[in-house]
């Protein structure tokens, strides 16, 4: 069925179904939804906590195909993007609005599964849809907001200062490594080709461990969406400092180096979607944090004096060496 023969409020009235009803009083993360889908907002009550809100918006054919992504993962994924973007302030994620642009041919089928890919990743990380919008497009693009709270001080990008160290929360690169192997067609063994899809289709945003390191005291975090140069290269740009990398230092999943044994490390420093943390702090908070945190967590580099922006790669052979950041840019 096509989403021109049910009609905008047709296809509202499935979406409501696939969604379901909010029990009375429930809410995200133990704030109280009050108003839920069906008025013209949403609303829920807080009290103590900061509020954090982000927004993410996907077009097909620039951030998605359907030959590599389904429709429930292509779901799953915009949900941990928004998601790994609270994690990154230290924060709770709590509600959600989606708004749909659609063309009049798409299959009500489809977008009902995009819905049980984005509720399956909302539950795990205790988020209520709770309303959007739905307009006639002639390129399909799904826009996702996402508010949280944080119930102290959130973490920034533009408060490093030189010599503190920098640390990343997880594994990097697998996400980069699934893609390859989904469009260059090539095959690894079957381990590794079920583990590095998985992490491009359902990467698992680090919200536990950005309330860990919050609370250890990192005052200073991102997410790595755009790739790990990339995103140092943004946050040192906030804060108006450099910062040096230690290649073997940079965690590297053992599939991934399995499947690509030449480029694992080049796809760890600058593949993109793995939705974990980069952070940094003073060597007695960051001491605290890793602890918290244990392996795969690592501390891979330090902040320096800048120039701002500037990220040096260090080799264990000693050679130091400038890098041109090639993470994902929307325009390039």
């Amino acid at each position: 069925m096509l989403v021109s023969e049910v009609g905008e409020f047709g296809l509202i009235e499935v979406l409501a179904g696939v969604i379901g009803p909010d029990p009375e009083g429930a809410g995200a993360n133990g704030f109280r939804l009050t108003l839920g889908i069906g008025d013209d907002t949403a609303a829920w009550e807080t009290s103590w906590a900061t509020e954090l809100a982000t927004t993410d918006t996907v077009v097909e054919g620039v951030h998605f195909t359907r030959d590599t992504t389904p429709w429930a993962d292509l779901g799953w994924k915009l949900m941990a993007a928004n998601v790994s973007d609270i994690a990154a302030m230290g924060g709770l994620p709590l509600y959600s609005l989606v708004t749909l642009g659609l063309p009049a041919d798409t299959q009500v089928e489809d977008i009902r599964a995009l819905y049980e890919g984005m509720l399956e990743a909302a539950r795990k990380y205790d988020v209520s849809i709770v309303g959007g919008d739905i307009v006639r497009s002639p390129t399909m693009f799904i826009t996702l907001s996402l508010n949280g709270v944080h119930s102290g001080k959130p973490m920034l990008r533009s408060t490093a200062q030189p010599g503190y160290q920098v640390a990343v929360s997880g594994y990097l690169g697998s996400s980069a490594g699934g893609l390859r192997l989904m469009l260059e067609g090539m095959e690894a063994d079957a381990e590794a080709d079920a583990f590095l899809r998985r992490a491009h289709r359902r990467p698992e945003p680090h919200v536990q461990q950005g309330l860990l390191i919050s609370q250890a005291g990192v005052g200073v975090a991102m997410d790595v969406s755009d790739g790990l140069l990339d995103d140092l290269s943004k946050l040192c740009t906030a804060s108006g400092v450099g910062a040096e990398v230690r290649s073997d230092a940079v965690p590297v999943h053992p599939l991934l180096q399995r499947a690509f044994p030449h480029d694992a490390l080049d796809m760890a420093l600058n593949g993109g979607e793995d939705y974990l943390l980069l952070f940094a702090a003073p060597a007695d908070v960051m001491s605290r944090a890793i602890e918290k945190l244990g392996p795969p967590a690592a501390i891979i580099g330090e902040i320096t004096d800048g120039p701002a922006g500037t990220v040096r790669l260090l080799e264990p052979s000693g050679e130091a060496r400038d890098v041109n950041v090639r993470g994902w840019d929307h325009f390039k």
